[in-house]
């Protein structure tokens, strides 16, 4: 399979009061296209800050990120903006939406924004319908934000991250927030979206939502201390208690 995003010898250090903060150490990372990767680890172990760093959210201190084919560290600012919303999909533990805007509207806002859509606003409008619909939500397009349940509200960011496309979707504990019925709807998303071919990461605290993935990578103070392969998702209660169990017995191994 074709090499999605890669990382070699990342590092990320912050100065805090004077002194050095190293929170990404010497990172290597391999991510293949259709891969859904878990990222998991102590809280303050460098999780998030690797997946704003691959991702571009966050320049790294040191090391490569490679992309699609493209090295971050050698684009502009505005080349890096454009990239992320072009080819990358954002979901977040904090639903980030614009209080202005309808749900539709803020669905379809990245693809009004990207110089790569040559539709009419009419025909994206009718794209962010048919994602809508495909994630339960097309009743509540018309509402406001604050009309609709954190569950609804976290599969509108999935449409969002969904509409131009994405060679990849970045999602930082996309389920923190939820409780376990709504997580499960949206990690349901996510694997349908991953079974069409759409390459994941995935920050999470929960092992039942990393069991759903197909490998899970292990951080300790800012370095990969550990790789489980767990392979492709089978859509059964069985399958899932297993994955749970040999999961969680690896974490125990890890120290979690």
């Amino acid at each position: 399979m074709n090499t999605v995003l890669q990382a070699k010898g990342l590092c990320k250090t912050y100065i805090v009061n004077k002194r050095q903060n190293n929170v990404l150490k010497n990172i290597d990372l391999e991510i293949s296209e259709g891969e859904m990767v878990a990222v998991m680890g102590p809280s303050g172990s460098g999780k998030s800050t690797l997946l704003y760093c691959v991702s571009g959210m966050d320049r790294a201190t040191a090391g490569e990120v490679i992309f699609n084919g493209r090295e971050t560290a050698k684009l502009t600012d505005k080349e890096l903006s454009r990239l992320r919303l072009d080819e990358m999909g954002f979901i977040f533990q904090q639903m980030y939406m614009m209080k202005n805007l309808s749900v539709l509207d803020n669905i379809i806002l990245p693809a009004v924004k990207s110089k790569k859509n040559t539709e009419t606003r009419r025909q994206t409008e009718e794209r962010g319908l048919q994602l809508c619909r495909r994630l339960g939500i097309d009743d509540v397009g018309g509402n406001d934000i604050n009309e609709v349940s954190g569950g609804q509200l976290q599969r509108a960011c999935i449409a969002r991250s969904m509409i131009n496309s994405p060679k990849m979707i970045f999602a930082d504990e996309p389920t923190g927030a939820l409780n376990r019925s709504s997580s499960d709807e949206v990690m349901n998303e996510l694997l349908s979206l991953n079974r069409d071919g759409t390459t994941i990461m995935c920050v999470t605290h929960d092992p039942k939502v990393a069991a759903k993935c197909s490998r899970v990578l292990y951080l300790v103070d800012g370095g990969i201390m550990g790789e489980k392969e767990l392979g492709h998702f089978e859509d059964s209660e069985k399958s899932l208690r297993d994955r749970e169990r040999d999961l969680n017995n690896w974490l125990m191994e890890q120290g979690w």
